[in-house]
């Protein structure tokens, strides 16, 4: 009571800083006794399948990649391994970097599902990143002999023989049914709520949990917060990966940030994307002067890039038609990408060097990281363009907050 009365009728400064001190140790405890609940409650759980690991096999599985794994990625496979072979469900956080791998990771998770006659559910949060972890496990996995299914809002039939279903929160309902549920994979855990996340939990008997992210959480803050799960880092990129040159450009050098891509597109081949915050042109007097991707892409065709191919993405669009966008993108066929942030997860297009943030300022750091990583997969140099409308103090700190190189674009 004196901390309540304290916190709103302060009799000095610090009896003020004291009620909020109070306040603070309050929330931050009975947050760690939710965290130790949950933990607690989490490994009275019988397995209902124990994993048997098959080193010959997954060494074969390794070697089938195109490509080498890294120190980090075999570190936290270790990590994942031991767990699966445990007497209790795993229950573990994998945190990476844009880019670093994490599907890879997820991948062999599932091979050994398969291999221990389990299924696997990979949920994601957007059809875009689902079709995309579709596409990847496909390819991987499919000549190893495991059977991928596909389950989205708009793809409604479901076979019903597959070893692994990858999905959105379709997932969730009725229709997702599993015979032998053993492995659950989350991909971008932040965006579902705990409810969600249980419901699928739900669809098999204690199944083993891996969720991921590519949002930076400092360690502090992952156990303090994610305290009831084992929490697993990949701390490497992939070798050839350069840093993306990250610059701030202001409203004069417009013009010559055009002309620059323009050139790196018609000299390198090079593609691009530029994301808008909105979709359609704001009615609200405040927000009119803030980019949409609709009316941007017309500007952009007409007065900027004539002489380019542009195309349009954004959340309005039908499945169908964003698979086709994206499906010409890939191939090449569209040299500029004008969408909004549906693309922040899932779009893996290694040939796209340059990325262009409209209103840099009216993102969040987290949402600036990962439309960030949407460049820079392959071995080439990439850059990122933040283009900020304002020209306040404030929101040129928080740019600068984001930013790898921080300065005023510049012609060489």
């Amino acid at each position: 009571n004196q901390a309540l009365t304290a916190i709103h009728f302060p009799n000095n400064q610090k009896a003020a800083q004291k009620a909020r001190q109070r306040f603070a140790f309050e929330e931050l405890f009975f947050l760690q006794l939710a965290t130790l609940e949950r933990k607690k409650g989490w490994q009275k759980h019988k397995l209902a399948f124990k994993f048997n690991l098959d080193q010959e096999k997954i060494l074969e599985f390794t070697a089938s990649l195109p490509f080498k794994l890294t120190q980090a990625q075999k570190r936290v496979l270790k990590e994942i391994f031991t767990d699966l072979k445990k007497n209790k469900p795993m229950n573990r956080l994998l945190e990476g970097d844009v880019g670093s791998g994490k599907t890879i990771v997820a991948a062999a998770a599932i091979y050994l599902a398969y291999l221990n006659n389990n299924q696997s559910a990979l949920m994601a949060p957007t059809e875009i990143l689902a079709n995309q972890h579709y596409r990847t496990l496909n390819q991987i996995l499919s000549p190893l002999g495991v059977k991928i299914a596909l389950l989205t809002s708009s793809k409604k039939k479901l076979s019903v023989d597959f070893d692994c279903l990858v999905g959105t929160h379709a997932l969730i309902y009725k229709r997702a049914k599993f015979k032998k549920l053993g492995l659950v994979i989350v991909d971008e855990q932040q965006r579902f709520g705990v409810e969600q996340r249980g419901q699928l939990i739900k669809k098999g008997k204690a199944p083993h949990i891996l969720t991921m992210t590519a949002t930076p959480i400092p360690r502090t803050i992952a156990l303090t917060l994610y305290g009831d799960l084992d929490l697993s880092i990949i701390d490497e990129m992939p070798p050839g990966r350069q840093r993306t040159k990250t610059w701030v450009v202001p409203p004069q050098k417009r013009a010559a940030a055009y002309q620059w891509i323009r050139e790196q597109i018609k000299g390198k081949k090079d593609q691009a994307f530029i994301v808008c915050p909105l979709i359609e042109e704001s009615q609200y007097e405040t927000m009119q002067s803030i980019k949409a991707a609709t009316s941007e892409k017309e500007r952009l065709a007409k007065e900027v890039f004539p002489d380019l191919k542009l195309g349009l993405l954004h959340g309005r669009l039908k499945s169908k038609e964003k698979n086709k966008v994206l499906d010409k993108f890939r191939q090449g066929k569209i040299d500029i990408l004008i969408s909004t942030p549906v693309v922040e997860v899932g779009i893996d297009i290694p040939a796209t060097t340059i990325m262009v943030i409209e209103a840099a300022e009216h993102f969040g750091l987290a949402q600036l990281h990962q439309l960030r990583g949407r460049v820079g997969r392959s071995g080439q140099q990439a850059y990122c363009l933040l283009f900020n409308q304002s020209s306040s103090q404030k929101s040129l700190q928080k740019t600068k907050g984001f930013r790898i190189n921080y300065g005023w674009f510049r012609i060489s």
